[in-house]
């Protein structure tokens, strides 16, 4: 799986990287980004949370 942060999109609003900070964290910008191109199968289905959870689906989990 592969995560990818909309940063035109994203409100920087932190729930990503609270929910899996595996996959997500804050950048210098205050907005999300996805730490690694792959996501660690045992960290797929908070990644999927954090997508489902984002308040302006920004984020794409697939």
């Amino acid at each position: 799986m592969k995560a990818v942060v909309d940063k035109d999109t994203c409100i920087g609003c932190g729930l990503c990287p609270s929910i899996c900070p595996e996959v997500f964290q804050m950048d210098d910008d205050e907005k999300a980004k996805a730490i690694e191109d792959n996501v660690p199968g045992e960290t797929e289905d908070a990644a999927k949370d954090a997508e489902d959870s984002c308040p302006v689906c920004a984020i794409k989990v697939n």
